[in-house]
């Protein structure tokens, strides 16, 4: 809705404009890239980590609305090069470039943001990023905010739409949203906790092949507005690709003495955590994510983790008020030595009666979130069986992506209903 009205108010400011602009194929270009602009403006405002957009819509819709905008606006903007260059005179498409360029001296920026836009493009396409590691795709996607500044000289110097008083104020007004918005909460509220705090590392304690824990240690640690359930991006200044940022969930309850993250190795980044030495200071973003207790309605739980997808669930499991014996965790692993946290596990199922349903073994058919032990049951059919009167439980899943689809079309299908569905989508 927002993006809809946005881009009927610079449609009525391009209107308003064109007894001073070029007509046809070059008017419609124009209006193709103050769309563009538009759009990427917006997108820029969605991934600027703003705490009351995180908490409202969450991160996972907030990751979608971004990847919608960011494409559209893409698609916009290669439009408008199309129509710019068949616009001019001539037949010949490479010398009407040329004629651009001789013309414009911003266009010369306006070339600078579309290589940096096709670039950021590319490698956001599923199957590229599939192939890339996650800290190489951090790196090219901050190319993004390149792509933004260079595109600004263009606008500024081109575009006959930035100099009435209305467009003046429409547009300075969103870029300086856009951009505040990033160096506030993307920099500098990151910079000022990680000053404040200065979390170091403690001791790393392996509790699965592959499957290690990092305790960490700060000031004022109480102050930091950390809940269970939550993630941070951090950053190790080990010496190793330390500028390099990667999001770990917190897998304990924040106590205001230390902080407890475990990390699957899956990639450099997270295989080198294991290697890290007490005394490590650490740079950190968030916290991010909002599957916390505060949208728990009460009553019975049911918890479904996938591998790794434990870690923020087992930290849920300490923070929820839930009732003795009314809380389920369903605990996926292909193989009986990935299970972790037995002894807290062991814990929590004797002292807060959570009951515990481990599912381990191969997968029991593809796109299924079974094991092969339930291969007689449909997806549906088995979280009935598991979870009797699911449809009325307060549903936590965190895993991959396929597999918490998979749990998440079983819980509907059995009635959940949207308020009581949780999830948190920390794939990139």
């Amino acid at each position: 809705m927002t993006a809809a009205l946005s881009l009927a108010v610079v449609s009525v400011l391009w209107i308003a404009g064109l007894g001073s602009a070029p007509t046809g194929i070059a008017a419609a270009g124009r209006l193709a890239a103050l769309w563009s602009a538009d759009l990427l403006l917006i997108q820029v405002v969605l991934m600027a980590r703003i705490p009351w957009l995180e908490g409202t819509y969450g991160r996972d819709t907030l990751w979608t609305w971004h990847r919608w905008t960011g494409f559209t606006s893409f698609h916009l903007l290669l439009t408008h090069v199309v129509l710019a260059v068949l616009g001019r005179a001539g037949t010949n498409p490479l010398e009407k470039m040329w004629t651009l360029l001789v013309a414009y001296r911003s266009i010369v920026f306006a070339f600078l943001s579309l290589f940096a836009f096709v670039l950021v493009v590319v490698t956001s396409v599923r199957g590229v990023r599939q192939r890339l590691r996650y800290e190489s795709w951090h790196v090219l996607h901050l190319y993004a905010y390149l792509g933004v500044l260079f595109a600004l000289p263009h606008e500024i110097l081109l575009g006959s739409d930035f100099r009435s008083a209305a467009a003046s104020v429409y547009w300075w007004t969103l870029y300086a949203l856009a951009i505040g918005s990033t160096l506030i909460f993307r920099i500098g509220l990151p910079v000022w906790r990680t000053l404040r705090h200065r979390l170091t590392v403690d001791e790393v304690v392996t509790e699965a092949p592959g499957l290690v824990s990092v305790y960490l240690s700060g000031n004022r640690l109480d102050e930091l507005p950390a809940h269970a359930g939550q993630y941070f991006v951090w950053r190790f200044l080990d010496g190793r690709r330390m500028l390099h940022g990667n999001p770990f969930s917190l897998s304990g309850r924040p106590n205001g003495d230390r902080l407890r993250i475990t990390v699957k190795s899956v990639g450099d980044g997270s295989a080198r955590v294991a290697t890290l030495r007490p005394g490590t200071r650490a740079l950190i973003e968030g916290p991010y994510g909002r599957m916390t207790k505060a949208n728990y309605s009460g009553g019975p739980v049911t918890m479904l983790a996938c591998g790794i997808g434990v870690t923020p669930l087992l930290a849920l499991l300490w923070d929820l008020p839930f009732d003795y014996g009314r809380a389920t965790l369903v605990y996926r692993t292909r193989h009986p030595h990935e299970v972790a946290f037995l002894r807290e596990l062991e814990w929590l199922a004797r002292d807060r009666g959570v009951r515990l349903v481990p599912l381990v073994g191969p997968r029991a058919a593809e796109g299924s979130w079974l094991p092969r032990a339930y291969a007689e049951y449909t997806d549906t059919e088995a979280l009935r069986e598991i979870a009797p009167g699911v449809a009325g439980h307060n549903v936590y899943v965190c895993g991959p992506d396929a597999w918490t689809a998979a749990v998440l079309r079983a819980a509907r299908e059995l009635g959940v209903p949207p308020a009581r569905l949780h999830r948190e989508r920390f794939a990139w």
